[in-house]
């Protein structure tokens, strides 16, 4: 159905963005325009037409569907009064001579400020008038002139020009792809022209630019097809393909290129160009009717095939916040779904709240955590899609659309989208939302993502049933993550929907901020020992994509490089965009003022000569939050004085207080984690090799005796990690605090069907061995330096190393024997003989604790979670 026009009455009764979109009033604005002259000038030196004719041109584009127009002059004001009686928004293109070196002159500078200032104080508060661009397309060449900065610096100020000018007009920059790379930080949403003749390329480069716009709306400033070269009808059916390609991939709006043939350009009359929806006597072509068609369905067109979908909401006195929440979940635009909320055993008024949307269904439980709850509502689900948000998100109404039409598109298991701070949320929620450790995701690629955030996902059911539904273990954060990483590991791929959006509001104080923080904390802890493959020996999270965030992830020190010389004259520049400096962030973490700053402090106490370094050392760290604080975003209205210096003291906090948390948690579990393992005779000592080796007869697969050895640690709550096909190993096992062992097994096909299965054990230092044993190091190193002429016997101190040498490799040693000891109970329940160590293939089998003609028979049949693990799972096709 078309979207009803909203009547312009009033100059009050503007456009204003709302997150990836516009809106008008209490609907969202959809921009579906056509593009309008120039031509020749009128008798008034207008590059307008006559009014008569313009009010024929302006009944015909309604008839189109359209209800916006962009014009690359500034109209005059009897044109703008007649578009506000046709209901016509127009988009205007403020001209300047943006082709020639223009920061090479002040002259030229001061030109194009005072053209965008006195274009936009002309038209200011009319009612037709959606937005201003301060200027389109500047030639590639001149930005690497001039350099790239200096040009966006430039930018930025004619837009500030601009919004001093008109303060509640909407203002942007139109770029096209040489210039890609231009992406100033203060217009309200992103304009690019873009002429792409390929569907594939066309909905490739719509992901990418939704990926450079962020959390802005993209507007597609200009797309057509010359119907001279190209023919009538294949012009057609091109901005059949476009619009409906753009609109699904979350644009906030489409304008063809152009309205009618009659052009007129550089002084003179466009004869060999066609790309109009009408001829120069504005007779439609076929085009016209196409684009009418597309315009009247426009926005939302139909899901293929519109799937069930039901949402889950786990919430834990969540009541500040889930009316709101329910609230928006009730105004969906999608036609079946379903809204589950699961009460985690709250205290406050969660249950009368849910109580008062009968449509929605309520599971309340006692109090089991975030992912218990989520799996109380995936139980309870009866869509074949099931989407969660949290109680502190308000969705838009369009959420389920784009997030499910992309889902479907892309062949994904899993999707999810962005989340943004609500325009009426708090200064200090604003503040928040720049810190450091907020919800964000994780691109692999433009439409591939790593990591989606948990208060905006959607998953396919059979993909959750598939990885077993969420970790209990995950009671307060980290399952999002967890569920996304198992799913990779199964080969199925996530997805991003840029218009699927969400309005998250942040903690409302610096307290509940520090508390999620260490809530975060806790569950890196137990990510740590879950998928140890995916942390670094330092501890921190090791990610493959691109991490996106409302807060930068840490000081930005290097600049973007584009091509220049022979390869700047490319059509599509790619941006290779600066990555934080990650060794200046380190200087912020907990382990940095462990082991630096405070042993500093404290030997400068006996040694002043250290005090400078001591505190240069609390200066860096000082130093890098207030960089950090400088370079984060904040929304203009909720701008305060002290802003930025509390968003410094939260970059020095945050990484405080989440390793503390990581690093108590990681103490209070290990001994629990270890305590269920078996317990190994001393003399089977004696034969736990670091190399075991197996015979068998029959269907037996090395696939059978992972998944048994999985199983075996399973049971012992043992923490290991699978390869996921990036790692020289099959399992790395966990079991105590000293020590990481590395199993790898290998297949030996023997003749008459009959089998070896070769074992390799390599047991390693754990990451706190390695920062132990560092942090020993230094603080002998520098005690001997200080204090050493006082206490001679501080000599001694480096005898201790080998000791604790020994001592762990004693503790890696006694594990590789209880791994032993899985890997043969493993062994024997599928039937498998051990042979002897040496020589294998030449020795007769030895059975394990049962006979060797018994067990030689024995055929292990495969199982759905062994063919999953020998496949790598599954794939979810492309629905078209």
């Amino acid at each position: 159905m078309p979207e009803p026009v909203t009547p312009v009455n009033a100059p009050s009764d503007r456009v204003v963005v709302d997150g990836k979109f516009f809106r008008l009033g209490p609907r969202k604005f959809h921009l579906k325009g056509v593009t309008y002259g120039p031509f020749a000038p009128n008798a008034d030196g207008e590059t307008f037409a006559p009014p008569e004719q313009t009010a024929r041109d302006f009944r015909l584009i309604r008839e189109l569907g359209a209800n916006a127009l962009r014009v690359y002059y500034p109209p005059p004001v009897w044109w703008l009064d007649l578009a506000a009686e046709h209901q016509l928004r127009v988009f205007v293109d403020i001209p300047w001579p943006k082709h020639l070196c223009f920061l090479d002159s002040k002259q030229s500078r001061a030109g194009a400020r005072r053209t965008v200032r006195d274009t936009v104080a002309r038209t200011r508060g009319h009612p037709a008038v959606f937005a201003h661009s301060v200027v389109n397309e500047i030639p590639a060449d001149i930005v690497r002139w001039s350099g790239t900065r200096r040009v966006e610096r430039f930018i930025e100020e004619l837009l500030d020009q601009a919004k001093t000018a008109d303060p509640t007009g909407l203002f942007t920059f139109t770029s096209f792809p040489p210039t890609e790379f231009l992406r100033p930080a203060n217009s309200d949403f992103v304009c690019f022209n873009v002429y792409l003749h390929q569907p594939d390329a066309l909905e490739g480069y719509l992901s990418r630019l939704q990926t450079l716009a962020e959390a802005k709306p993209l507007v597609l400033g200009e797309f057509g097809m010359d119907s001279i070269r190209e023919g009538e009808a294949r012009q057609s059916g091109f901005l059949a393909w476009q619009i409906e390609g753009a609109f699904r991939s979350g644009l906030a709006g489409t304008v063809v290129f152009s309205f009618t043939d009659d052009w007129f350009r550089g002084g003179q009359q466009i004869e060999d160009w066609g790309f109009g929806l009408t001829t120069r006597d504005r007779r439609p072509k076929p085009s016209f009717h196409t684009v009418q068609r597309h315009y009247r369905i426009a926005p939302r067109f139909p899901l293929r095939p519109e799937a069930r979908v039901s949402v889950v909401v786990a919430t834990y006195n969540g009541a500040r916040t889930l009316r709101n929440c329910l609230q928006s979940l009730t105004r969906l635009n999608y036609p079946d779904y379903e809204v589950i909320v699961v009460d985690d055993g709250s205290t406050d008024e969660t249950p009368e709240i849910a109580a008062e949307f009968p449509s929605v269904r309520c599971l309340r439980q006692a109090n089991q955590g975030l992912s218990a709850a989520r799996n109380s509502g995936v139980r309870a689900a009866t869509g074949r899609i099931v989407a969660f948000t949290d109680d502190d998100c308000r969705v838009d109404e369009d959420w389920l659309y784009y997030l499910v039409g992309d889902l479907q598109r892309g062949g994904f298991a899993g999707i999810g989208g962005h989340n943004f701070l609500p325009p009426e949320d708090s200064p200090v929620a604003a503040v928040v939302a720049a810190s450091p450790g907020g919800p964000a995701h994780v691109m692999l690629t433009d439409r591939d993502a790593e990591h989606v955030p948990g208060c905006n996902m959607a998953f396919y059911m059979e993909a959750l049933e598939q990885i077993g539904l969420f970790d209990p273990t995950f009671r307060k954060a980290g399952d999002d993550v967890d569920v996304c990483w198992r799913l990779l590991a199964c080969g199925l791929r996530l997805g991003f929907s840029p218009a699927g959006f969400v309005w998250h509001y942040r903690r409302s104080t610096v307290q509940a901020y520090l508390k999620q923080q260490a809530g975060y904390g806790e569950a890196e802890a137990l990510l740590l020992r879950k998928h140890p493959d995916r942390f670094n020996s330092l501890g921190g999270g090791v990610w493959r994509g691109r991490i996106y965030n409302t807060a930068k992830a840490g000081v930005i020190v290097g600049r973007s490089v584009i091509y220049h010389g022979l390869f700047g004259s490319g059509f599509f520049q790619r941006l290779y965009a600066p990555e934080p400096s990650l060794p200046l962030m380190l200087c912020t973490t907990l382990g940095y003022h462990v082991f630096v700053t405070v042993p500093l402090l404290v030997l400068s106490v006996y040694m002043g000569f250290l005090l400078p370094v001591a505190l240069a050392s609390l200066l860096l760290s000082l130093g890098v939050c207030a960089v950090a604080a400088a370079q984060a975003h904040l929304p203009r209205h909720n701008r305060r004085f002290w802003s930025r210096p509390l968003i410094a003291l939260l970059f020095f906090l945050q990484p405080l207080v989440r390793g503390w948390a990581r690093f108590q948690w990681r103490l209070r579990t290990r001994s629990n984690r270890g305590s269920r393992l078996p317990e190994v005779p001393v003399a089977a000592a004696a034969d736990a090799p670091g190399f075991l080796c197996y015979w068998a007869q029959g269907g037996v697969e090395r696939y059978h005796l992972l998944r048994g050895i999985q199983e075996g640690l399973e049971r012992c709550a043992c923490a290991f990690e699978p390869d996921t096909g990036w790692e020289g190993y099959d399992l790395e096992i966990t079991g105590n605090p000293w020590s990481r062992l590395r199993l790898t097994t290998v297949t030996e096909e023997l003749e008459l069907g009959r089998k070896n299965f070769r074992c390799r054990l390599e047991t390693f230092w754990s990451f706190q061995v390695k920062w132990l044993f560092a942090a020993l190091v230094v603080v002998e190193a520098l005690a001997i330096a200080a204090l050493a002429e006082q206490l001679p016997w501080l000599w001694l101190l480096p005898a201790t190393l080998p000791l604790s040498f020994w001592f762990v490799a004693e503790q890696g040693r006694d594990f590789q024997f209880v791994v032993a000891a899985l890997i043969d109970d493993a062994a024997r329940r599928h039937g498998l003989v051990r042979l002897p160590d040496a020589d294998p293939g030449n020795r007769k089998p030895v059975p394990v604790e049962e006979d060797s003609e018994r067990v030689a028979g024995k055929v292990c049949p495969p199982t759905r979670a062994v063919a999953d693990l020998r496949t790598g799972g599954g794939t979810f096709p492309r629905q078209d």
